[in-house]
């Protein structure tokens, strides 16, 4: 994973069991198991929350999850939400389980309602929902970091280059890359906001993340100022210092044809370089034949990116829209939360996945197209290997 600014040093989570092993804790005086009618309660206590979507259950259209994936996040931070002597109470004195206080973070971080709109549903105090929802991020940290990894072994490679193969015919691909903006209100009389101020005049901070062909991140960085351009963010990425050394896209060169070697790359826009390792579009109108397809494969492929982002905004909806204020220092690590949020899902195989709608804008506003416009000659020569294997032209 990137790094991501704002986030404190932590020691690595322990190796946690896998979530068929773990219980999920519950309220009352044994917190090892959750009582089967949690929901049944819980939810007389919400006010003025939707109709279910279609195809979702109540639980799942408030949650953006199914109740077993709840249930493991739930056991995930168990340990370390519980652990803190702090304890928070319903407006009527009761006081909040293990489920209530994640299903509280959850709605926060799903919905993107206010602290006061979150504390009126389900009969709380606004600054109860703030520290619960803060408590959550921080367990989330500790616990979560294990879903958003760079593939570690060399099987976990081969899937993902078959099915980014699959895709568009890019062979030995490792990934795809794409940036999002998240916006804020800002004072305007304050000269320090100038810094997160945008090409499109919006405040935002950035979001940069390379994905799998299953939308899953796979390395994030994020906290840089909405003012830098793609290209700078990316390349002050620990990503692309690795890539630098030869430590990451670093594996089994694939031989195409006699002299056609094809190394490890990722797939981006023209917003980023064209490197050894990063493939972007031509640019220029009116392009050959050959280029023109080379591009229309590649924008393809690359969607696999913007649709995750449109995907995390649309079910963590905190980061979507424009947010009033928000602490800078605590952003990132609450959009880092939202990545590993996004990523469960998936890991879990979540039924909800199929009624999740798919959209390919992750952005509010309309941002224009940046064009970094560097090129590494080593990249132009793995581009045109490229384009000339997915041609068909590529000799024996």
């Amino acid at each position: 994973m990137g790094p991501v600014r704002g986030l404190k040093k932590r020691k690595k989570a322990e190796n946690n069991k896998s979530h068929e092993d773990q219980n999920a804790s519950g309220s009352g005086s044994s917190e090892k198991e959750c009582p089967l009618d949690w929901w049944d309660e819980f939810s007389k206590r919400i006010n003025g929350l939707q109709s279910p979507a279609k195809g979702m259950s109540r639980f799942q259209s408030i949650f953006k999850m199914s109740r077993k994936t709840f249930d493991y996040i739930c056991s995930l931070v168990r340990e370390d939400m519980m652990a803190k002597s702090v304890h928070f109470v319903f407006n009527n004195g009761t006081p909040l389980s293990l489920y209530d206080q994640v299903a509280v973070a959850l709605r926060r971080l799903s919905s993107g309602e206010s602290l006061v709109m979150i504390g009126d549903s389900f009969g709380l105090n606004h600054s109860a929902v703030s520290q619960v929802t803060w408590r959550f991020v921080e367990a989330m940290e500790q616990k979560g970091l294990h879903h958003l990894q760079w593939p570690s072994t060399e099987a976990q490679m081969a899937a993902i280059k078959v099915k980014f193969q699959k895709m568009q015919g890019f062979p030995n691909c490792c990934g795809a890359v794409d940036t999002t903006h998240i916006m804020m209100c800002l004072p305007a009389s304050d000269p320090a906001s100038n810094t997160w101020l945008d090409q499109e005049k919006n405040y935002s901070m950035v979001l940069q993340a390379i994905v799998d062909p299953d939308m899953r991140f796979r390395d994030i960085i994020t906290g840089w100022p909405g003012k830098m351009k793609d290209w700078l963010v990316f390349q002050s990425s620990k990503f692309n210092e690795l890539c630098d050394k030869g430590e990451r896209l670093n594996g089994k060169v694939l031989e195409l044809s006699r002299g056609f070697d094809i190394r490890e790359y990722i797939i981006g826009d023209s917003g980023f370089p064209l490197l050894p390792y990063l493939v972007i579009p031509y640019e220029g109108n009116e392009l050959p034949e050959q280029k023109d397809e080379f591009n229309k494969r590649q924008r393809a492929t690359q969607m696999v990116a913007q649709t995750a982002l449109a995907r995390l905004k649309d079910s963590w909806r905190i980061i979507d829209g424009v947010m009033w204020r928000p602490d800078k220092h605590r952003l990132p690590r609450i959009i880092l939360v939202c990545c590993l949020l996004h990523n469960i899902v998936i890991d879990m195989e979540d039924e909800v996945l199929e009624n999740l709608p798919l959209s390919h804008n992750h952005d509010d506003s309309a941002y224009h197209q940046q064009i970094c416009g560097t090129l590494d000659i080593n990249g132009v020569h793995l581009r045109d290997k490229l384009s000339l294997y997915l041609s068909g032209r590529m000799t024996s």
